[in-house]
């Protein structure tokens, strides 16, 4: 456990060596799937940039490259549920094969904006891989091909994940919580 000079207190969740281990997994069942077919894996930025660094190491398939940005939470825990697309990609996904890189899903929202921009541009085939997936906070149904943990409870932090800009170069995935007054 961390206690921090913001008043937060951390709680590791899932180690550097757990979250190595379920990007490898992830990693070959994307492999399989794909079995050389070119990729278009997209990072959802901020919050994804560890797990797509990652990830992209172990990918064996042939894959370009790409960055989106939404925003919905701003410096709270909870989501705004009004998604904004900050930055697009810059090549068009019409006709490939598009997997999204995501930190995490829990309400639903965001992916449900993201992935209806992805298909409103016919793309070949869409998948989402997400590090983390909360479904107790499922708002509205999302398919997610590719998960590397389910139901840690608690705002997490680390591993690309933020609290108010803070904590996303911690290797280790935690859960956040604030000191008493």
């Amino acid at each position: 456990m961390i206690r921090d000079k913001n008043r937060h207190v951390l709680r590791e969740v899932y180690s550097p060596g757990e979250i190595d281990a379920r990007v490898r997994q992830m990693a070959a069942e994307i492999n399989a799937r794909y079995q050389g077919e070119e990729v278009y894996v997209v990072c959802v930025l901020k919050g994804a940039f560890m797990l797509f660094s990652d990830l992209l190491k172990y990918l064996e398939v042939p894959v370009k490259i790409d960055f989106v940005r939404l925003a919905s939470y701003g410096m709270s825990t909870e989501s705004s549920r009004v998604i904004n697309l900050t930055k697009d990609v810059e090549y068009d996904p019409a006709g490939r094969n598009v997997l999204i890189v995501e930190d995490i899903v829990d309400t639903g929202h965001s992916m449900r904006f993201l992935m209806r921009e992805f298909r409103r541009r016919e793309v070949k085939s869409l998948a989402l891989a997400a590090l983390l997936d909360k479904p107790e906070r499922r708002e509205i149904e999302i398919s997610m091909d590719f998960v590397g943990f389910s139901g840690a409870e608690g705002f997490l932090v680390g591993y690309g994940l933020d609290y108010a800009e803070l904590y996303r170069n911690l290797p280790a995935i935690y859960a956040l919580s604030f000191l008493e007054e």
